[in-house]
């Protein structure tokens, strides 16, 4: 069964992060460094934007992207996460889907969703395209060495843990379950828990669009 444990990160700030997946997170560092709701926000500002990393992964069509560089919308939203979790990552793709889907148009052109699998050795591409077009075809799967993928986490405040062998003879992957909001010419500068209402979420990305 997949665990989850909210984790205290500061003793002078209150930050907020769920660290979710099928293992049990560390503790030993920061996930999300700001204040919760500040400025009327539903997600928790950072307040040292996240630098986006420049390693280049790989796209469902066999292209290099770089989550830098490569996408075309002033917004990208990174979740690193995998195909066979059993909740958490069904339920924040679905929750980005639906927020996306109720904004206006203006509003979604300018948003690139980009999942990145925590588990190379059983997401291929072809997993990845099936297993994001029933939440949205235009969502961004990435692949890659898992040790890149763990570095390009932990710059972003995510936690990426190995893998849990489980009786019946496969394994969970514990990650952090939050969504980064990097804005283009800032870096990651919010970050929403899996309990953000859509209502809320959808709010949050009209005016990270309309602040970009």
């Amino acid at each position: 069964m997949c665990l989850s444990r909210r984790v205290v990160l500061s003793s002078v700030v209150p930050a907020l992060a769920l660290a979710a997946g099928c293992t049990r997170p560390r503790t030993d560092g920061p996930v999300v460094v700001g204040d919760e709701g500040s400025d009327d926000w539903a997600g928790t500002r950072v307040q040292n934007p996240y630098q986006v990393p420049e390693d280049s992964l790989t796209d469902t069509s066999g292209q290099s992207y770089n989550l830098s560089s490569s996408p075309a919308t002033p917004v990208t939203l990174v979740f690193f996460g995998y195909t066979h979790c059993p909740d958490v990552c069904i339920t924040v793709m679905s929750d980005l889907a639906v927020a996306l889907k109720r904004s206006e148009d203006g509003v979604r052109d300018r948003i690139t969703v980009a999942f990145v699998t925590t588990d190379p050795a059983r997401d291929d591409p072809d997993t990845i395209r099936s297993w994001l077009d029933r939440f949205d075809p235009s969502f961004v799967g990435l692949t890659g060495d898992l040790d890149v993928i763990k570095d390009m986490a932990e710059q972003l405040g995510v936690v990426v843990e190995g893998m849990k062998k489980l009786p019946s003879g496969g394994y969970e992957v514990g990650h952090g379950a939050q969504v980064i909001g990097v804005r283009q010419d800032e870096g990651g500068v919010i970050v929403w828990t899996p309990s953000t209402p859509v209502g809320d979420l959808r709010n949050d990305l009209s005016r990270l669009v309309d602040e970009s």
